[in-house]
């Protein structure tokens, strides 16, 4: 057995080989033709043309003389000489492109529509010389012998309608077509008339119409010809526009009506839509005895006699349930809503007995179309909600929802997601409805759902967490299943797919997190991706997207902390990195820190680091720092950052000293020129860079707002804990002391409250602080910091820092007096951002106020306890 393996294994090869060589010998046999098409000496002699002639000379002699192909490229370069001498062009060239057109090919037929065309739309002559010359050539070729050919001019035409005037229009082209639609001209010759007609609708008169144009409407409405019929069916609603509403109830309904009981099925199929696309045009009455008996019509045979329709039902379902609303009893209403509900699952469940054998017997028609049903079903499904009314969601189409958002065909999934957004709108307060589906198209295995999902998954979740924080649930989307999940699934699935644009569009949309997670969440699952994305990923746009969003993420990072952490690691694994592509990555990511932050946070943490690249061994890398240094000035602010201005001086004066490649020291000397013009703002809010400045003061000011949200939220944790402690201890005091005497009980009773108040009023102060902070986080900062947006803050962090900790200190001093308690609380808004001097002074006062007030009420505890004893 094992000789008659290898002979088989070589008898394979042999035929495999046999067959390589026989296609080599067709390969060469194809080539033979293309080397005997080369042109001969005296064929390139005959397609020579002299080279003085002038442009208008030589068309007119390629033209006369020329080959097919030099006669094409002249018809196609007739805008250009309409352009330089539209006299000369209109003169000798257009009549010589007249008389070649009679006998020219497809191709330059085609480019002659494309080039009349284009003439019209670049106005290169008058409308009036333009019908002169152009309009009876395009008139000529309409009825040409190729239905391309034909349609082409047929465009031109209709785009030239649009500016022509009324009386050019009536001579020459209406008075004409009522010859042309006649039944004795060509079949061709009557379908142009019908879409000329529905173009003329617009431009006349109701009275112009009814008596021109409507006998010739009526006339091909009848026509021998289903196609005529047809293409005359589709034209009824232009024509209905252009008559008014008494017009298209008294004579185009009723010619609608006969065609939608046609015996083609084209010709019934146009009605239909036509019907459907006029519903606002026809009042109560019509729709109720005309046209919704023709829609339970269609509705009925779309199952049995009449398939054909079914698919352009399913499309306008939506359109007509809303168009027919007003009109529905409660059975008609519950009727239409059954048809949706079985057009929605159609090819996937059959129905009297069928079995899953049966749907095997189904032909591929069959099938493409139930999934186009079905996908215009989710096309149609937030018209739905509409009808049903939202309120009903869950009871009537939710498992219609999730039919459709777990249908086993593509399409259908990506129609989904494209309509999730309207539907999310739709449900308002009830969106947390279809959080599973949110989860689970997230986590689709087709890449295209999940790029139709991310075009609006910002909205989306703002929804989301909006509906979540109406129902009382204070975690936002953390208390939906699986969301943070399906999101770093998918980011991971876009990343190791080939569609790089949908990881990109991806990870822009994940820049609206900090909106609607929490901070720690960001952190631990996204941040540190998206730095591992800008190490690791090999698509520029990618790692732009990713570096904008980290940078994003760090701006609104809660824990100081973290945030060093980060700023660290960007410096130290991108901007001093091994690779000069992370080392260019980090000069990306400076230009969208310039952008996100306050010129003050760049100047601490980013400014020297980025100047360290002035020594980078790689060119590539100076030179993308040297078109970066005008952004990189334009962060400084005199005379505070004075240092760092001499710093990017002598680095510029390096680079200007010691460059040896060309193109950067040419760059560095173009940078030098526009650094010496770039003026920096000495004093703050000067009329120059006054939208700067307050742009800039905005965003300092929220950062500082984190600081102090941040202090606010550790104080509030130290103070829980310590109100907890104390209540642990009074709880084991009593119960190892319950046989002590009453003198002691009453000293821990009047011990106790005090300091449970004093704790309590001290979280009361610290929530609302903490509560008018939190306002950074919608960024919508509170009224009564605008007083002070008008002098320039020069405190650094760690003076925001010891103000927000002076403060809290001061806070708990003065919730020892109740008399006191409400006149700091009632200051507590003002004294956010206090200037240092006015700090000093009420920070003295206070405490000289709150020292007297504790003596006095130690006096008291001492005469009390002296009475009781």
């Amino acid at each position: 057995m094992h000789p008659i393996i290898i002979f088989s294994k070589m008898d394979l090869s042999q035929s495999n080989l046999f067959g390589y060589i026989e296609d080599l010998q067709e390969l060469t046999i194809i080539e033979r033709p293309v080397r005997r098409s080369l042109k001969t000496p005296e064929e390139i002699e005959r397609l020579t043309v002299d080279e003085e002639l002038s442009d208008i000379e030589r068309a007119v002699y390629l033209l006369s003389s020329g080959q097919d192909i030099q006669g094409t490229s002249v018809v196609a370069n007739l805008p250009v000489l309409m352009r330089q001498n539209p006299a000369e062009t209109l003169c000798r060239v257009l009549p010589k492109i007249r008389e070649v057109l009679h006998v020219a090919g497809v191709e330059m037929q085609l480019t002659a529509a494309v080039s009349f065309l284009t003439v019209l739309q670049e106005e290169s002559v008058s409308i009036h010389t333009y019908s002169h010359s152009f309009l009876h050539i395009i008139l000529q070729n309409l009825e040409h012998r190729d239905a391309g050919v034909s349609n082409a001019w047929l465009e031109t035409l209709l785009a030239v309608i649009e500016a022509l005037p009324k009386e050019t229009i009536r001579h020459e082209i209406l008075n004409p077509l009522v010859s042309k639609a006649q039944l004795s001209q060509t079949l061709q010759s009557r379908l142009v008339s019908c879409k000329i007609m529905g173009k003329l609708a617009n431009k006349f008169e109701a009275h112009i119409i009814k008596r021109d144009i409507l006998p010739l409407v009526k006339s091909l409405c009848q026509d021998a010809e289903y196609e005529v019929r047809t293409c005359m069916c589709r034209q009824l609603e232009h024509i209905a526009q252009g008559i008014g509403a008494e017009l298209t109830k008294t004579v185009v309904l009723p010619e609608l009506v006969e065609l939608a009981r046609d015996e083609g099925s084209s010709v019934r199929l146009a009605a239909f839509e036509t019907l459907v696309n006029l519903l606002d045009m026809f009042d109560a009455d019509d729709k109720s005895q005309t046209v919704l008996p023709l829609v339970k019509s269609f509705c009925e045979k779309s199952f049995k006699a009449d398939e054909s329709i079914l698919v352009s039902l399913s499309f306008h379902l939506g359109k007509l349930c809303n168009g027919l609303y007003g009109i529905f009893t409660p059975e008609q209403h519950l009727r239409f809503f059954e048809f949706y509900k079985k057009l929605s699952t159609l090819g996937l469940q059959q129905e009297n007995g069928h079995n899953d054998n049966q749907l095997q017997l189904q032909t591929l028609e069959q099938e493409k179309k139930y999934i186009l049903v079905r996908k215009n079903c989710a096309y149609n499904f937030p018209a739905m909600i509409v009808f049903v009314d939202p309120k009903n969601f869950h009871l009537e189409l939710y498992s219609i929802f999730f039919c459709l958002c777990h249908d086993p065909e593509v399409p259908v999934r990506y129609t989904m997601a494209l309509s999730f957004y309207e539907v999310a709108k739709l449900l308002n307060s009830g969106v947390y409805t279809i959080h599973k589906e949110l989860v689970t198209l997230l986590q689709d295995e087709s890449l295209e759902v999940l790029d139709a999902l991310v075009g609006h998954l910002p909205e989306i979740l703002e929804l989301m967490a909006n509906g979540l924080e109406n129902c009382g649930s204070e975690n936002k989307l953390l208390s939906i299943p699986d969301l943070i999940t399906a999101l770093t699934t998918a980011e991971q699935r876009a990343a190791t797919s080939l569609k790089w644009r949908t990881h990109e569009k991806l990870l822009q949309k994940y820049a609206c997190l900090p909106h609607i997670i929490s901070s720690d969440q960001i952190y631990y699952r996204f941040l540190h991706r998206m730095l591992t994305i800008i190490l690791t990923n090999n698509v520029l746009p990618v790692q732009k997207a990713a570096a904008r969003t980290l940078c994003v993420y760090l701006r609104y990072n809660r824990k100081q902390e973290q945030r060093h952490e980060v700023i660290q690691k960007l410096i130290e694994q991108l901007g001093q990195g091994k690779s000069y592509w992370n080392r260019l990555r980090f000069l990306d990511t400076c230009e969208f820190i310039m952008e996100l932050f306050s010129k003050s946070f760049f100047c601490k943490y980013f400014f020297l680091p980025v100047l360290e690249l002035t020594r980078d061994p790689v060119a590539n890398v100076r030179m993308k720092l040297c078109y970066l240094l005008p952004k990189v000035k334009s962060t400084l602010k005199i005379p505070t950052d004075k240092h760092l201005l001499q710093q990017l001086e002598l680095c510029i004066r390096k680079l200007l000293c010691q460059e040896k490649d060309k193109d950067v020291l040419t760059i560095v000397k173009r940078t030098v020129l526009e650094l010496d013009r770039m003026e920096i703002s000495v004093d703050p809010f000067q009329k120059r860079f006054y939208e700067n400045d307050l742009l800039d003061q905005e965003k300092e000011r929220q950062e500082h707002l984190l600081l102090e949200m941040e202090q606010l939220e550790k104080e509030k944790q130290q103070n829980e804990g310590r109100s907890t402690s104390i209540n642990n201890k009074i709880f084991e005091k009593k119960r190892r002391d319950s046989k002590t005497s009453s003198v002691l009980a009453k000293s821990i009773t009047l011990s106790v409250p005090g300091s449970s108040s004093a704790t309590s009023a001290g979280k009361e102060d610290k929530k609302s602080k903490l509560v008018r902070s939190q306002s950074f986080s919608t960024q919508a900062l509170h009224p009564k910091y605008n007083t002070l947006d008008k002098c320039p803050n020069k405190s650094s962090a760690t003076g925001y820092a010891s103000s927000v900790s002076g403060m809290g200190k001061n806070c708990m001093l003065s919730f020892t007096d109740d008399s006191f308690r409400t006149h700091s609380g009632g200051n507590s808004g003002n004294a956010a951002f206090p200037s240092s001097s006015s700090r000093n002074i009420f920070n003295s006062a206070d405490q000289k106020s709150n020292g007297n007030k504790e003596i006095q009420s130690r006096k008291m505890s001492i005469k009390s306890r002296k009475s009781n004893s």
